[in-house]
């Protein structure tokens, strides 16, 4: 038996790294998912978003460990989208008990574009963390039962990339304002028994950051990698250390667990 047998959670970002990662951990611990991702290019992203193929293959993975899986394509920036995806997804799987509001971009702004990648970063990373708990946050109110997990980011405890471009410092915003959401969430929810946690990667072994823009980037600047360095001799974790982290926060384990900011981060803070 799995630790969320019988559990359904919704998650953003699913089609690949972080959020393929969540659901498949999720799903080996008995959880049911319903995925979605955007599945199409922002742009102001440089490096390459997600594909149909890409949640696609998350569909494969998850049904391969015998677990039931409902995926669509919806931007987390539409509220409204969200709010089909989870209503579709309801009627296909049950009522959601978990909500891991995961999706997010890293632009850099290496066009000198001022305005679009901040707007464009925190629409995502911010405001579509609104929307998830938003669209989905209902079926748990009416079970008075249930976990949020907000990813952030070391960024949104430090904010030692932004380097005054658009994109990295519209990312450090964002990811602080994510700290800002969960603290306001789980003072409305916790009452009702749901848990709100918010969880704080350092560099995660994913194609945000592992792709060709990036590692340009690192070679043309090879200083700004001390920005995000890490206390341990690792240059970064890998997505299933980040998914080991949420199935803890949303089970049983973590049942008087709230309202908190949880590091995942080989040491970053400490420095």
């Amino acid at each position: 038996m799995g630790k969320l047998d019988g559990k359904v959670a919704f998650i953003t970002g699913a089609a690949r790294g972080q959020g393929r990662s969540h659901a498949l951990k999720l799903a080996e611990e008995g959880a049911d998912i319903i995925a979605v991702d955007i599945c199409s290019q922002i742009a102001s992203v440089e490096y390459d978003m997600a594909t149909p193929e890409d949640l696609d293959e998350t569909v494969r993975l998850v049904e391969a460990l015998d677990r039931r899986i409902f995926a669509q394509q919806a931007d987390v920036r539409d509220l409204a989208a969200l709010e089909k995806a989870v209503q579709e997804g309801e009627a296909a799987i049950g009522p959601v008990d978990i909500i891991l509001a995961n999706a997010g971009i890293a632009p850099l702004g290496l066009n000198g574009d001022r305005e679009q990648p901040f707007a464009d970063v925190v629409d995502v990373n911010l405001t579509g963390v609104y929307n998830t708990v938003i669209a989905a946050v209902p079926s748990l109110i009416a079970k008075q039962a249930g976990s949020i997990v907000l990813t952030s980011s070391t960024q949104g405890l430090k904010g030692t990339g932004g380097s005054g471009g658009a994109g990295g410092t519209g990312y450090a915003a964002a990811k602080h304002g994510v700290v800002g959401l969960m603290r306001s969430f789980a003072n409305w929810l916790s009452p009702q028994n749901i848990r709100v946690n918010s969880i704080h990667p350092t560099g995660v072994a994913t194609p945000m950051i592992q792709n060709p823009i990036i590692e340009q980037l690192f070679a043309e600047n090879p200083d700004s990698g001390d920005a995000v360095k890490n206390l341990m001799p690792v240059p970064w974790v890998e997505p299933r250390d980040i998914s080991n982290a949420i199935a803890f926060l949303v089970s049983d384990d973590a049942r008087y667990i709230t309202g908190v900011t949880l590091p995942v981060d080989a040491g970053f803070n400490a420095r």
